[in-house]
């Protein structure tokens, strides 16, 4: 597939609208095009070993989870590791895209592969994400009624206000007098410009409505998931369960006040990577997560919540064969598609 027909076909996957506003996602390395991509190499962190995999396998794209450009590079050198990703993609005409958050809050991502660590459930999102775009424009909606006497001069004047749109006017009666309906959209700047004329007449400031414009939410999108259990197990049994689904032989686990291994877990937030902003204020039996702060954990505790540790990148790579598949299925198997076998988590046990 040609690079640009195979973004616009992962952007489709997974709108670039849903990361987090302080994410990098999307192509952050570009060959000089035409670029053409016959194997996609799939990575949860893309270090320096990982990138000779990629090189070795002759990919064309790394689909790299983490961004391995996250703040700015000044250069582009041999000096840093992270650099050095970077020239080494180029000479070997490798694009870089990363998706993160972007996975992270879709209905077929990430947070949804780690609930089914935890057996048979039902899991919304803990943030929910709104629509990426809507028929609205603006933030505000401003409707007024003006005689004919006024109407001139202030729509002359709300013609020169920058970020107005979907201006109208409708005819009206307003107690028995025939008016005209004015209304329109504006950014929260715009809206202080536009109060500030109508409060210039008092007539027209009498008469004024302002609604909040709000984007609708998307179901099953969204930061987190807060999850119900269909029969409620022990906390031991849940360790267990995500030991297994994560394939790891060990988790940090902290008991919450008043429980043991032998309490029930029957709700569980989660959050794949790192959970302790997403999970925080969260009401259920368990935080799972890969990591949080200590002070984090301290608080989950003290509140009779039980938290079990995973470290970062374990609550994620498992998801990558997953995506493999999926990715196949929404490409229609015209490009190869492969994951890493040197992709690991930096921390052991030693």
């Amino acid at each position: 597939m040609n690079l640009q027909e195979l973004l616009s076909a992962l952007n489709d996957f997974a709108s670039p609208a849903l990361a987090e506003s302080w994410d990098n996602v999307g192509l952050l390395v570009e060959p000089s095009p035409p670029h053409t991509v016959k194997t996609l190499f799939l990575t949860n962190d893309l270090t320096e070993e990982v990138m000779e995999e990629a090189v070795q396998k002759k990919a064309d794209l790394v689909l790299s989870y983490h961004p391995p450009i996250f703040t700015p590079l000044k250069r582009v050198t041999c000096k840093t590791w992270k650099e050095r990703l970077v020239v080494r993609a180029l000479e070997n005409r490798i694009g870089i895209y990363s998706p993160h958050t972007t996975y992270d809050a879709i209905p077929h991502g990430v947070n949804s592969w780690l609930t089914k660590g935890l057996g048979a459930c039902t899991s919304v999102p803990l943030h929910p994400s709104t629509a990426p775009s809507s028929p609205a424009e603006g933030t505000h909606r401003v409707e007024f009624c003006a005689d004919a006497e006024h109407l001139d001069a202030v729509l002359f004047k709300i013609k020169d206000i920058p970020e107005i749109s979907c201006l109208t006017t409708l005819p009206a009666r307003v107690e028995g007098e025939e008016q005209t309906r004015v209304s329109l959209n504006c950014s929260q700047k715009a809206l202080l410009e536009v109060v500030a004329l109508l409060f210039q007449n008092s007539l027209l400031h009498h008469k004024t409505e302002i609604l909040l414009l709000q984007k609708p939410l998307l179901p099953h999108t969204g930061m987190g998931r807060l999850c119900t259990l269909s029969e409620p197990v022990s906390l031991s049994d849940i360790i267990k369960r995500i030991k297994g689904h994560l394939q790891l032989p060990h988790v940090r686990v902290a008991v919450g006040t008043g429980r043991t291994l032998e309490s029930l877990v029957k709700k569980a937030a989660l959050c794949a990577g790192s959970g302790s902003r997403v999970l925080k204020g969260t009401e259920a039996d368990l935080y799972l997560t890969g990591e949080m702060s200590h002070h984090d954990v301290l608080d989950a505790v003290a509140n009779g919540i039980s938290v079990i540790l995973c470290e970062h990148s374990n609550t994620e790579r498992g998801f990558l064969s997953e995506l493999r598949d999926a990715l196949t299925i929404h490409l229609q198997n015209k490009i190869n598609i492969i994951v890493s076998e040197k992709d690991r988590d930096p921390l052991h046990v030693a």
